[in-house]
């Protein structure tokens, strides 16, 4: 049996319950279906099956049949159906959520002015109950339908979720205000405003995670957008002809001009260029190439002409595999189990129960049909969600302004919510810790032959005629210095070695040291400075003029200035630092040994980066991965946080979850820091939260009903009290998250 593997995009799952819902009925109802998983994090499900017994078309109407909804690709790209379906569903939530502002807004205003006695004798007229009806239906049927129907699906799959809290808690207060409206001598008091603000607070809260998974698809397209879309194929006539990149078959020859991206992996056949690897390896040092060299779609060729044989095409390619590599590690986060609904799997049903003993009782012990109603209904209004459903997105929205004052861009909640746990964090080297520039450090004339400027003045006039990134650092470290370049006459590069020109009649060779060793042997006194820097960590290149070595070039990437200061904050904080690079050891122990780290992992591609996270993450270590780099994508995503350099790329921006707006280090352990308050702030805000409700649960229960001494209002706790009290503990849960907007981080 020849099977199909296929990922797709699923909408409508609102919990971890969904994904488990889809996950049957594809993999255990659906005939022809293998296998199927669904990572709710990137709300997406891979699915194996058999092309010649089911197609996508009936999958889909299998997962409708559920409940929910599976994007299929178009006819271009699945990326862009999947944008289409986010879209509609950003949509449909905005929408429902601004007619629930636009109802509750004058609903809350009216009925707090006539509580308070601010509105006049109008406002208790019995018409005003019709009006705020009027006002709360829309809300508790069409902005609260969601709510409906993620908590029937909940109960349905034998739990119960925030979503029947919230759908419990207003339709308790949506029905006894209802009742009170329709039945005479019920009461006088109506909680359609309670209901009303309930869910669209809680709405905004979804709105916003709506927007945050939005965010997914846009890093996998920026990556499927580097992606050349042509390719220039020599045909077996020896003619050449431009194809789409995609219909490129293994074993063509594809010429790749001097600036062109490679459309694909390969094999060199001939030429000889450098090569900008950045995209792959994240090193700033472009890659020499020769014919049996391998090179990768989408990097970069600088120099020469290359014609390359074609190994890995389409899906086969390297930057095919690290898109597949941030679709597989952003959907491997297990989603962060809230303790609110945790809570709330015991706390529902413990409420539903006491309830309806609560009224059982006092019916039973003698009391009339309404008063046993109202304790049951203060019950269920007591234990209202509102204050519950503010504790944690309160503290979270201030927590990411505070943040955002600072450069610190969270990209959701549950990266705010981990940080405090961090025992490790992971830095790329280059563009990280590093600027990601070579610039020009040393300049050493061992021998004296010549004068130091009059040395460098030849090499750099001779680097003019080169587009190397070496070349450019030499010719702005002399610029810097005050020497001034003469103008070129011939010029060669030697692809690989280095350059050779004529400089003022003078024959002018600057490049790696093998090459001039190849000719004769290095003075001695050359040899020893060339062995000393490329100790250092920097690459050395010699200048040689008119056969004879008169200096030493030596140049690095150079750490940023605040690296070891940041370094040095996070081992204070009990934090391991880790540099992972694509570098070799000797340079990349160098710069680790200057800003203060200790364990290196050298010589580390993108796939390589990743699998270290993992291997962190099986050591029961909470990770961190900071980089600035599309090559650092798939560590970034596979991290338990992860953390891009603003000034990096869209690419590592996107697969990350916080984004350190002006490129310090300094924010990696500020952000940690925010973290903390954070969470301190959570756990405090859930504290007050319960604590209401839980000691006035059993007041409003009554069972201070025959005490005497206790005042008459508490004795019989009226629903109003209860949603008094409600009320109160969502003030004092919105007050204590405020406080944390003073903190100094």
């Amino acid at each position: 049996m020849a099977t199909r593997k296929v990922e797709l995009p699923v909408v409508g799952m609102t919990c971890a319950r969904c994904a488990a819902a889809v996950e049957r009925t594809l993999g255990k109802k659906t005939a022809g279906v293998v296998s199927a998983v669904v990572n709710f994090g990137t709300e997406t499900v891979a699915v194996e099956f058999d092309p010649e017994v089911i197609d996508l078309a009936r999958m889909a109407e299998a997962v409708h049949g559920a409940g929910y909804k599976l994007v299929l690709p178009g006819p271009d790209a699945g990326v862009d159906a999947e944008q289409e379906a986010r879209a509609r569903e950003l949509g449909a939530q905005r929408r429902t959520f601004w007619v629930g502002v636009a109802c509750t807004v004058p609903l809350f205003v009216l009925s707090m002015g006539r509580d308070f006695g601010l509105l006049g004798g109008w406002a208790h007229g019995h018409w005003v109950n019709w009006l705020f009806l009027l006002l709360a239906t829309p809300v508790q049927f069409y902005t609260g339908l969601g709510f409906y129907i993620g908590g029937w699906k909940s109960v349905r799959a034998g739990a119960a979720n925030m979503d029947v809290l919230v759908a419990l808690g207003s339709s308790t207060a949506y029905a006894y205000s209802l009742a009170v409206l329709l039945v005479p001598g019920l009461g006088m008091h109506v909680y359609f405003e309670t209901s009303a603000v309930i869910i669209t607070l809680i709405k905004l809260g979804k709105l916003l995670e709506v927007r945050a998974k939005g965010r997914t698809s846009a890093a996998i397209r920026k990556l499927m957008d580097l992606a050349p879309k042509l390719a220039h194929v020599e045909g077996e006539d020896g003619q050449v002809r431009d194809l789409p990149a995609n219909g490129v078959r293994p074993g063509q020859v594809v010429v790749v001009k001097p600036g062109e991206q490679l459309p694909v992996d390969g094999e060199v056949v001939s030429g000889a260029s450098a090569v900008d690897e950045a995209m792959l390896t994240g090193e700033s040092m472009p890659m020499d190439k020769n014919p049996g060299d391998q090179v990768f779609g989408a990097t970069v060729n600088q120099q020469g002409l290359l014609r390359v044989r074609a190994t890995g095409v389409g899906a086969d390619t390297a930057l095919a595999q690290i898109i597949r590599l941030v679709r597989q590690a952003q959907g491997s986060k297990a989603p962060i189990q809230r303790l609110a609904d945790q809570v709330a799997a015991v706390f529902v049903p413990a409420i539903i129960v006491l309830a309806l003993a609560t009224f059982t009782f006092w019916w039973l012990a003698g009391h009339a049909f309404v008063p046993a109603m109202i304790r049951m209904v203060a019950v269920l209004v007591i234990a209202c969600p509102c204050a519950l459903g503010l504790a944690t997105p309160t503290a979270i929205m201030v927590g990411t302004g505070l943040g955002a004052g600072f450069g610190i861009l969270f990209k959701n909640s549950a990266a705010l919510e981990t940080a405090h746990r961090l025992q490790t964090v992971m830095f790329d080297k280059t563009g990280t810790i590093t600027r990601g520039q070579p610039v020009l450090i040393d300049w050493v004339n061992p021998d004296g032959g010549m004068g130091p400027d009059d040395g460098l003045a030849l090499a750099a006039s001779a680097e003019t005629g080169s587009e190397h990134p070496l070349a450019r650092a030499v010719v702005q470290g002399a610029r810097e210095r005050g020497v001034t370049t003469m103008a070129l006459g011939e010029f060669q590069a030697a692809s690989g070695f280095g350059v050779e020109a004529r400089v003022d009649r003078q024959r002018v060779r600057v490049g790696k040291p093998d090459w001039f060793g190849q000719t004769a042997a290095l003075p001695a006194g050359a040899a020893a400075q060339v062995s000393r820097l490329a100790s250092q960590g920097k690459t050395v290149m010699l200048v040689e003029v008119d056969g004879t070595v008169v200096g030493i070039l030596a140049v690095a990437d150079q750490e940023k200035a605040t690296a070891a200061a940041a370094v040095a904050e996070l081992r204070a904080m009990g934090i391991t630092p880790v540099m992972l690079t694509g570098d070799n050891e000797q340079v990349a122990r160098a710069i680790a040994g200057r800003v203060g780290i200790e364990q290196v992992r050298a010589g580390v591609l993108p796939g390589g980066k990743e699998e270290i996270v993992r291997q962190a993450h099986d050591q029961g270590q909470v990770v961190a991965m900071v980089g600035d780099g599309i090559n650092d994508a798939p560590a970034l995503a596979r991290a338990d946080v992860g953390i891009a350099i603003g000034t990096g790329t869209d690419v590592a921006m996107e697969a990350s979850d916080i984004t350190l707006v002006g490129g310090e280090l300094a924010g990696v352990a500020r952000a940690i820091r925010l973290s903390r308050a954070t969470m301190r702030t959570i756990r405090q805000n859930l504290f007050w939260a319960f604590f209401y409700n839980v000691a006035l649960i059993p007041v409003a229960a009554g069972v201070l009903h025959n005490v005497s001494w206790v005042p008459g209002l508490i004795r019989d706790l009226h629903p109003a009290m209860a949603a008094g009290a409600m009320a109160f503990s969502s003030v004092t849960v919105v007050l204590n998250s405020l406080r944390l907007g003073r903190r100094d981080i």
